[in-house]
């Protein structure tokens, strides 16, 4: 089962990495701070989970489920 299993919405996390190519402001406000909470789930490619995420910032992202971890 996947790590992704034991977090919640509401769930503190922490970003460890990141797949695809995103913007550099994106990529400073990980260097800065890569702690958020969890907002709500969703269906990626048919199959995975992703994570939407509320950053620091206030702004959502969302993550494949292997690139976070419980905070």
């Amino acid at each position: 089962m996947s790590q992704a299993a034991s977090i919640n919405i509401g769930s503190k996390i922490r970003v460890t990495r990141v797949r695809d190519r995103i913007p550099q402001s994106l990529v400073d406000l990980l260097k800065a701070d890569a702690s958020g909470t969890v907002k709500e789930f969703r269906t990626v490619d048919g199959k995975g989970i992703g994570v939407v995420v509320e950053l620091s910032d206030g702004s959502t992202n969302w993550f494949f489920e292997d690139e976070i971890a419980a905070a």
